[in-house]
């Protein structure tokens, strides 16, 4: 059963990937949502969470509607919840690092990473997204976004045409950079007077790049209501739209952010 519309129950799952095994990744996900001590709405996977943030979409990447899409929508049949991440998927002769949103009852939507990680060679493996995607989800405005995306403020902010309560980050964003995640999650609560989740993996990847995790649950003041760090985590947070609603009224900041348009 779902809770009051103004909570939310959202799970962070963070762990170590089985690296370019979708079959291995997916048993491991599913043995850690039943391990889940209570009901959830919602289920956050890490970004490529079937494979490792890996530059072989050619070997990896699956059309829609294959194995890990079926695979999301029969967790979320099983746990009714929604369950979300990201994986490599192939559409049109193009790889995109796609997050996936899938409901209870089949219904999903999806958002393609904006913001392709240069350094790695994932602008030259992957093709990039154009829009933004807000979730209505249990009476919520979600908004997913993808690790590198993190960086660029502009793309998330709140506004007329982009309003949320949540802001979803799903990641592999390695350890020698991990206090830039930590700060800019609490960045990206703060100024948009939103909660933020952040998913991390954790381990060492095919390449040698070391992952702390550090995965977290932000509210609107930037305070951690959750941080998971170096370990096998999985936990559920309650979030409360009331008090979210309560603070912005309080603190009208937004009535004085800059008005903008992003250019194609």
């Amino acid at each position: 059963m779902h809770m009051p519309e103004e909570q939310l129950r959202i799970s962070v799952l963070q762990a170590d990937l089985h690296w370019e095994n979708p079959e291995a990744n997916r048993a491991m996900f599913e043995e850690m949502i039943w391990q889940l001590e209570t009901p959830t709405d919602v289920i956050v996977l890490p970004e490529m969470f079937t494979t490792g943030f890996s530059m072989s979409p050619e070997k990896l990447a699956e059309p829609m509607n294959l194995h890990t899409q079926k695979w999301m929508q029969q967790m979320a049949a099983q746990t009714h919840a929604a369950v979300c991440g990201s994986y490599i998927v192939q559409e049109n002769g193009k790889y995109y690092n796609r997050f996936l949103w899938m409901q209870p009852n089949g219904k999903h939507l999806h958002y393609d990473k904006k913001h392709l990680f240069g350094m790695a060679g994932e602008t030259n493996r992957y093709t990039a997204g154009t829009e933004p995607l807000v979730i209505e989800w249990h009476g919520w405005r979600i908004c997913p976004m993808i690790c590198y995306d993190l960086r660029f403020p502009v793309w998330s902010r709140l506004r007329a045409e982009l309003h949320y309560d949540l802001l979803i980050y799903v990641a592999s964003w390695p350890a020698p950079r991990v206090h830039a995640w930590s700060t800019l999650l609490k960045a990206r609560a703060i100024e948009n007077q939103a909660y933020c989740v952040g998913v991390n993996r954790i381990g060492t990847d095919g390449y040698g790049h070391y992952y702390t995790g550090e995965s977290a649950v932000i509210d609107y003041t930037g305070h951690e209501l959750f941080y998971a760090k170096e370990v096998s985590a999985k936990a559920t947070v309650t979030l409360d739209k009331q008090q979210l609603n309560k603070f912005r009224q309080s603190f009208p900041f937004q009535n004085d952010a800059d008005r903008f348009r992003l250019l194609p």
